[in-house]
């Protein structure tokens, strides 16, 4: 029972636990900014395009309703908004990502001196450019 204490000690602590929570955070987080961008700043605009026009309604009645039974019908419109929500949220986060992975190759790029190159990546960068000058050497002697 103590080894399986210290192996969930281990696997909450030093594993992949800590992490996946700190992504869901900011999933969270992230959801909240995404939703207030989509909702607030373009979805406005685009209901002036649309004349305010509004699916939610749009259904297709399968028997109409009475004093003793409900309305039974399919609504498609609500599918209409959700899928037009998702391709916003979709282009949205599109958008930042790409702004992301720019500002990130830009940082990655060991040739632009605007921004400093990690450590790491610097190292990597070197190995990768002594790698390939044996390999021209190599060639060059078999050949």
């Amino acid at each position: 029972m103590k080894n399986f204490f210290t192996e969930f000690k281990n696997f909450a602590v030093k594993g992949n636990m800590v992490d996946m929570a700190i992504g869901i955070i900011i999933g969270a987080s992230f959801n909240a900014v995404v939703n207030t961008l989509v909702k607030k700043i373009i979805l406005p605009p685009l209901s002036i395009l649309t004349g305010g026009l509004d699916f939610s309604e749009l259904k297709f009645v399968l028997q109409e309703g009475n004093e003793f039974l409900p309305e039974v019908a399919i609504g498609y419109g609500d599918l209409f908004n959700v899928l037009i929500d998702f391709l916003i949220i979709a282009l949205t986060i599109f958008m930042v990502i790409k702004g992301m992975n720019r500002f990130r190759n830009e940082a990655e790029d060991i040739t632009n001196d605007k921004v400093e190159t990690p450590k790491d990546i610097e190292l990597l960068s070197r190995i990768e450019h002594l790698l390939e000058e044996q390999n021209k050497l190599l060639k060059q002697n078999n050949g």
